[in-house]
Formats: structure tokens, sequence, C-alpha cells
């Protein structure tokens, strides 16, 4: 065997020619040497499977595959293959979730862009043991995840993904907010869900404090918030399809989300809210207003009364 290793050696190292195309070759976790040699043969990294595998296993390579996706020319050889997978770095992918993303969104993008199927992270999102860690004070990571870019490597498994969102969110919580935020009737989950609902219903940053206080202001007087970003949220955990625009009918949307049906604060975040809008919670606009309606520029009116909002809504109207 000792006379036959440099030649098996030989055979599987034969070297890629200068030039060659390369090819992205994914390992996902779990994955067997034979079901990763079948990847770069169908590639055209290696030639033979059988030679790949015997030598994997005679260099005790064979249990130390990595994860991810790698970039190897074709015809780079087993030799070359396995110094990659065993001790390269993975390609890394951007995973970017923008502000105001349900987990159902970030599910789909990552199956997208990382290839996890959308129901295995979605099931990592509601792990009891994982809240519980993070001190999570909800059923599920929905709003407790940062909006943000990251880098990861296509077969990521969806627990990292998930554990650095979460990670990144409390790493930037400011730990006063708390303390304000009881000021203002409201424990760390209202902060989020208010957040949250202030992130889908503002269309420029001078308007969320503004549109934080009118929700303030509701909440203490028990009015219901009647915010339209509960109801697409409501939809869209019952459909799975986002509406981007609500119809009179959607209003009535039985769903203990929809805030035009129920009074108080929903039962948890309806999208992940940015730094901005948390701020504007805890520090939101000194204002009497308990209205708001869109005008054509993105901005909103805000008014006091129902008769001003009224007025308010017909001049947007004919301005649009």
């Amino acid at each position: 065997m000792r006379r036959l290793l440099p030649w098996l050696l030989c055979v599987a190292a034969c070297g890629a020619a200068a030039g060659a195309p390369r090819e992205v070759v994914v390992i996902p976790p779990g994955a067997t040497l034979h079901s990763a040699a079948d990847s770069l043969v169908a590639h055209g990294v290696i030639r033979s499977k059988g030679w790949f595998t015997l030598v994997a296993r005679l260099s005790r390579k064979d249990r130390k595959l990595q994860t991810g996706a790698f970039s190897l020319p074709r015809g780079a050889g087993g030799i070359a293959a396995l110094r990659v997978l065993t001790g390269g770095h993975p390609l890394l992918t951007r995973f970017t979730v923008p502000e105001g993303f349900t987990l159902l969104d970030m599910a789909e993008t990552a199956e997208r862009e990382l290839g996890i199927p959308r129901d295995s992270f979605l099931l990592v999102t509601r792990d009891t043991a994982l809240l519980r860690e993070f001190g999570v004070p909800a059923v599920s990571f929905e709003g407790f995840l940062r909006p943000d870019t990251y880098l990861f490597s296509r077969g990521v498994q969806a627990a990292t993904v998930v554990r650095e969102m979460a990670t990144t969110f409390r790493s930037e919580w400011d730990s006063v907010w708390d303390a304000t935020g009881r000021g203002l009737g409201l424990d760390r989950k209202g902060i989020v869900t208010l957040a949250s609902i202030v992130e889908g219903e503002a269309q420029v940053d001078a308007d969320r404090p503004l549109i934080a206080a009118v929700f303030l202001n509701r909440l203490q007087r028990g009015m219901a918030l009647q915010a339209d970003a509960t109801v697409q949220y409501a939809i869209q955990l019952a459909t799975t399809e986002r509406k981007n625009r609500l119809y009179e009918k959607d209003y009535g949307f039985p769903s203990p989300y929809n805030t035009y049906l129920h009074p108080g604060l929903p039962p948890g975040p309806v999208g992940a809210p940015s730094r901005k809008s948390l701020e504007a919670v805890i520090h939101p606009a000194v204002v009497p207003f308990l209205y708001y309606v869109a005008g054509p520029d993105g901005r909103h009116v805000f008014s006091r009364t129902y008769a001003e909002h009224l007025r308010a809504v017909r001049r947007a109207r004919a301005a649009r």
C-alpha cells in the first residue's frame, strides 16, 4: 500500500489546465463523501469518484469536509479538491434583509440566496430553546432579528443564520431603552412591536417620531391603532402572500393582528424594525396628534381631531 499510495495520489491530482473555467460546488450540511464526490464529478472538477473517495480515506480527510460553496477549476483533480474542501474558505454570499421584512420574507430570501429550505428557516425561528437563550419574550423571533446585510456560505444551517441575526439584534439593543419604555407603558416586546408598526407605516425618516407619537397617544386613550401595516401582516401570516395595496374589504380581515378590529398592540411585531423606528418609539415627538394620512410626496399629514383628519384626507385625495 505504501508503494501504491504515491501513484494513486498522482492519478487523483491531475491538475487543471491553465485558464480552465471555474465551477461553484456546494457541499450542504450532512453531505457524505460519496455525495460530495458526485457533485465534483458532475462539475468536471474530478474524473473518477472512486479514486477521489479512495484518496480521501487514505489521507484521512474523508470526515473533514467543510460545508458551503467552493470555487474550483474544472479538472483540478482529487488532491486539489480535497485541499479546498477540507482546508479552504467557502465562498460567501450576501444575505440582505431589508428593514420591515417579516420572518416569511426572510425565509423566502434564505431559500433563494442560501439554499436553506423556507420551512427549515421558519422552524428555527420558533425554536423555544433558542428563544430562551436570547431572552426573546415572544413565540418567535419576529421583530428580534436585525435587518442588515450578512455574509454566509451557501449551504449554511438555518440555525447559524438566525443565531447571527439574533446576536446582532441583541448587541445593538440599548439597555436604556428598557427603562424608557417602561415609562411609556411598554416592555421590550411592546417597544419592538410598536417600532415594527412604525417601520411599516413611515415612508420618510422625519415622520417616524410623529407616527410613534400618534400610536402612543391612541394607546393612552384606549383607541384602536388602525395601522395598515398590521392588516398587511395579518394577511401575509394567513396566506403567505404580501399585499402592496389594501382594499376596503381587507380592513375586516379576521386576525388578532388586525388593529382595526382589536384595540391595543397586536400579539407581537409585524416585521423587523430599523434602529430609527426603535428610537422613534423611545423618543416620540411631543405632539397632540391622533390621526395621519399619507400625502402624495410620501410624507404624512397629521391631525388632532377627526374633523381635521377628514379635511386632510380630502386634500390628500385631491392632490393625488
